[in-house]
């Protein structure tokens, strides 16, 4: 399949600029595979379709603060996004204006700390380091802001430090929301729990090729961006023995497919541990571990929904996407949610 299989036209007023007050408020539409048809519901109804005996798999990771906004040398306005942190104490960034930005060069946040450039990398990476009195965490403490996709053209508020963030968010290392896991309540896991639907955890940090356009048409020459992920040992259990016994995995957004995807051993099990993965989902993909999927709306043309495509069969899906539009659906990481089953 080529890129400009993946496009559709969103008018810009159903991009969400701002979350719903009530996380569970969203609407879902509901995607069958079998036959194409889907429903229109709300998160909230999302237990009545969850069996007892299912396996829920959220992603616990949680956002940084990792924009920094801060002057080269010169005094020039210049921009940091981190990725993650090297063995060596230095950072993978992705840096705003490139060219710019080259080895010895500094961005300063304040007073008390900077970032010095030590080399380029290719796909816009690079590894910096940080001087000054602050070291990383604490200079993202003071200085990072809320990394909000490009889509959502406003600044950050105070009010993103929460809402850009799942309610089990617990380890950190991300820097995009896993998005699907926005509109979880602690309410609505409560309800989940006491119907017997179990619900395990896994970590993906996302990193910044979330957002990185496919920029060939031919999707053999794209690649992803590596991503960290775990998988404790209790989680990997969780999965394999559910399937076992023939009920089904749920996951909770495209970074839990990917892990879980990722994960999986010649026995067609999944491993524990910490690894990293570069695997790019797109149709046809023989999905080995995920049986239903809980995801967002996503930007044409990119990974993410031709992974969506990929789980949920290019046609429907893409039919989907339509019936979304026409109903008004909002979309994208503060938008309604869609769930193939």
């Amino acid at each position: 399949m080529h890129l400009s299989d993946f496009d559709y036209n969103l008018p810009p007023e159903q991009i969400a600029q701002h979350p719903l007050a009530d996380r569970a408020a969203s609407r879902l539409l509901v995607l069958d595979r079998a036959t194409g048809g889907t429903r229109h519901m709300h998160f909230h109804d999302l237990p009545s379709l969850l069996p007892p005996g299912d396996l829920l798999v959220i992603n616990t990771s949680r956002v940084i603060p990792a924009r920094l906004l801060g002057k080269r040398d010169g005094g020039q306005p210049a921009e940091l996004l981190l990725v993650r942190e090297l063995p060596d104490g230095t950072w993978l960034a992705m840096g705003h204006p490139g060219g710019k930005l080259k080895p010895g060069r500094r961005v300063t946040f304040g007073a008390d700390s900077a970032s010095e450039i030590v080399e380029v990398l290719g796909g816009g990476l690079r590894r910096i380091r940080f001087v000054g009195e602050l070291d990383a965490r604490a200079t993202l403490a003071r200085y990072g802001a809320v990394p909000l996709p490009p889509y959502i053209k406003r600044a950050p508020t105070k009010a993103d430090q929460e809402r850009y963030q799942t309610v089990y968010a617990t380890h950190d290392g991300s820097v995009a929301a896993p998005t699907a896991g926005l509109h979880f309540t602690t309410e609505l896991l409560a309800r989940i729990h006491e119907q017997r639907t179990f619900v395990t955890a896994i970590d993906l940090h996302v990193g910044p090729g979330t957002f990185k356009p496919v920029e060939t048409d031919d999707l053999d020459k794209h690649t992803m961006h590596p991503e960290v992920y775990e998988i404790v040992a209790g989680a990997a259990n969780w999965v394999n023995k559910v399937r076992d016994v023939g009920s089904k995995v749920w996951a909770v957004g495209t970074t839990v497919v990917r892990a879980l995807e990722s994960a999986v051993d010649e026995r067609g099990e999944v491993r524990p541990g910490t690894r990293e993965t570069s695997l790019f989902i797109r149709p046809p993909y023989d999905f080995k571990i995920v049986n239903h999927l809980i995801t967002n709306f996503h930007v044409p043309r990119s990974t993410l929904l031709m992974l969506v495509c990929a789980f949920g069969g290019y046609e429907p899906v893409m039919e989907a996407y339509r019936e979304a539009v026409k109903e008004r659906y909002r979309f994208y990481s503060y938008g309604d949610a869609m769930l193939i089953i």
